[in-house]
This record gives C-alpha cells, sequence and structure tokens, in this order.
C-alpha cells in the first residue's frame, strides 16, 4: 500500500470511497493525484485509497485488497496489463473499475471510448461515468513441462507469430513511439516466421486442424491505428473471437494487411464495398480465417510456441483453453450500456487440452 494512504478515513468526504490501483513508474501519477483529490470530495467520496503495483504483483493482489477495504470505486491507473491484473483480482466482485490509460498501447481503454492522454477526463469518467458489463475471457495454458497455469485477457491474446513480435519488440523504443514499436517488430518477424499445426476445437465440436502463423483469442476488434481485425467483435456479446493467420508466404502477409487495414476498415463500412470484397473473392481467401463461440481447445503440434496475453510476453505453451466469462467485469464508460440479455457464458470450467 502507497504510505500516503496509512491512516486515511472518509471523515472528510461522503460515505464513499475509491481506490486508485497505480503502476508507480508509469508517467502522470502526480497529475492523477491532483485530479482525483478535486473531484472526489465533489462527488461524495472521502480520501482515496492508494495502492501501488509492484513487478511481482502488477495488480491482483491490490485488488484483492480493495474489496477487502470494501470501497466503492477501484480505478486502474496503467496499461492494458495493469486492468488484466485488477480484473484477475477481482475475480467476478461487481465493484466498477475505472480506467486512466497510462500504458502504451492502452487497447482496452481506446475500444471502450475512455479519453487517452486525457488523465483529467478519464478520472471524471472514472468517479461520474456509466457503468458497462463487459466479457472477461479466462485461460488455462500447458507449458511444456505439463504444468498448467490459469490467466486473465481483456483484449486478445496471441499464440504464434503474435507472440513472438511482442517478444522481439525493442522496449527502448517502445518507450519512445509507443505502439509504433510493434509495427517495427512485426516486420522484422516475418522473414524468421514458420507456420507450424495446430488442432483446435470451438465449443467442445469437431476438432480442425489447421496450418499456421497465429492464433488469435480477442474479446474486441480495433488494434492501435484503428485498425480492425475483427469487424464484428463486441465486448459484451458473450462470445470469444478466434482469427487464425494463415499466409504461405510474403504475398500471403500483403494479403492479411489488404484484409485488416482495407477491407475491414474501409471497403466493409459501405454497401458497394462489401460488394467489391464478394467480387474480387476477398471473402474466399484463406489468409485470415474468422470464427466465434463461448470457448476455444487449441493444442499445438510440435515444438511449444510463443505465447501472450494482452500485450505481454508469456513464454511458450503446448496448449490453451480459453472461455468467456459473459459480462463479470463492470467498467465506467461515457455512454450507458444498451440493454440487452448476455449470452449465457459455457458452464464447463477451463480445463487441461487433451487432443481427440
Amino acid at each position: 500500500m502507497d504510505a500516503g494512504s496509512e491512516g486515511q478515513t472518509d471523515a472528510g468526504g461522503g460515505g464513499k470511497r475509491a481506490a486508485v490501483i497505480f503502476n508507480p513508474v508509469k508517467q502522470g501519477v502526480d497529475e492523477l493525484r491532483a485530479a482525483v483529490s478535486e473531484i472526489e470530495s465533489e462527488q461524495g467520496y472521502g480520501p482515496t485509497l492508494w495502492i501501488e503495483t509492484t513487478e511481482e504483483d502488477p495488480g491482483a493482489g491490490q485488488a484483492r485488497e480493495a474489496v477487502e477495504e470494501q470501497v466503492d470505486l477501484i480505478i486502474s491507473a496503467g496499461g492494458d496489463g495493469t486492468v488484466r491484473a485488477v480484473a484477475e483480482g477481482l475475480d467476478g466482485a461487481s465493484i466498477p473499475v475505472g480506467l486512466i490509460p497510462l500504458g502504451t498501447g492502452n487497447l482496452f481503454a481506446r475500444n471502450l471510448d475512455i479519453p487517452v492522454n486525457d488523465i483529467p477526463g478519464a478520472v471524471a469518467l472514472a468517479f461520474t461515468g456509466a457503468d458497462r458489463k463487459v466479457d472477461v475471457l479466462r485461460a488455462r495454458v500447458r507449458r511444456p513441462d505439463g504444468k498448467t497455469e490459469s490467466e486473465v485477457s481483456l483484449v486478445m491474446s496471441g499464440i504464434g507469430f503474435d507472440a513472438a513480435m511482442i517478444a522481439n519488440t525493442d522496449p527502448d523504443l517502445k518507450k519512445r513511439v509507443g505502439w509504433l514499436a510493434y509495427v517495427d517488430a512485426g516486420i522484422r518477424a516475418i522473414p524468421n516466421s514458420a507456420p507450424f499445426r495446430v488442432a483446435h476445437r470451438m465449443d467442445d465440436g469437431r476438432t480442425h486442424r489447421s496450418r499456421v502463423a497465429s492464433v488469435l483469442i480477442a474479446n474486441l476488434g480495433y488494434l492501435p491505428g484503428n485498425l480492425e481485425l475483427i469487424p464484428d467483435a463486441a465486448i459484451d456479446d458473450g462470445q470469444l473471437d478466434v482469427v487464425r493467420l494463415q499466409p504461405r508466404n510474403f504475398w500471403g502477409w500483403l494479403m492479411v494487411w489488404r484484409k485488416i487495414a482495407w477491407e475491414n476498415r474501409v471497403l466493409r463500412k459501405t454497401a458497394l464495398g462489401r460488394q467489391l470484397i464478394d467480387l474480387t473473392g476477398g471473402n474466399k481467401r484463406r489468409e485470415v480465417v474468422y470464427s466465434s463461440g463461448q470457448s476455444i481447445d487449441v493444442v499445438i503440434d510440435g515444438e511449444p510456441q510463443e505465447f501472450e496475453i494482452d500485450g505481454e510476453e508469456m513464454g511458450v505453451i503446448t496448449a490453451a483453453r480459453f472461455v468467456v466469462d459473459a459480462r463479470a467485469l463492470t467498467v465506467r464508460v461515457t455512454e450507458p450500456p444498451k440493454d440487452k440479455p448476455a449470452d449465457e457464458p459455457a458452464t464447463d470450467d477451463p480445463k487441461e487440452v487433451v487432443e481427440e
């Protein structure tokens, strides 16, 4: 716990209390403190509880501490890794989470239209915004030694090329140019990327085998630069979306880029554009293949592959199972959510993948 929060009570404010879980190495913490101090009493909150993350615990333990303190609002201040850890620590608790984007990609915040590069605006939204329930993806992965680990994903996980790109990103370049460093890493990784074979099964259905460069399991559809990877993805639809990248050569990679940067982002927006996609065979090409459901099993044939979750390098794995936990996290957003029933979440627990 941050020393500045010791002994605080809500005597100076109202009956409610917020907790800020923050990464102390991020830029903007001083501005964040000032913004929170200015708005907390105006909104009927007592002095805020400030809890620092650490290298050993990036937010899960801090979220559990905030739950034990019975706070009314948790503010996650950091990048996608911080909010992911907070969601893991909440483990289904209904306390709303406000987002203060202080990371590089901030994909989760961007897909929810949270103000980026505007700390006072994001703080105001955290205290006054509408509550929206969004999906959480829960994963169980198997390591080469046979051990299994459980993880949480809010944005997107990748097996193969995507994860290798994350692993090869220059940290100094990332600090200087942000998400553009991933583009540099991707260009450098393509010549060395080797396809691999996977067995995959959606919703405990038939097992299919594919030769892929990467398998992406996503909770949302937009990438940095307003690139639309998955046009139909929704963060609260009770579904996870799977993308298999299957380029066979450099031309295939160009087709992947065409799909994401041109067809999805531009052509699909109009009826004429969709007709053009049909006429040029865009819907029949197999470089990018989509599927969706409430769970997926993936078993890797051959050598273990690199794995990443929400832009964080996670080592190598031999298998993974992802299950959607429908509308399990409450976040503060600008617009109130539409009234619609959530799809029923998968009822089976994440389990170790066994190839059929």
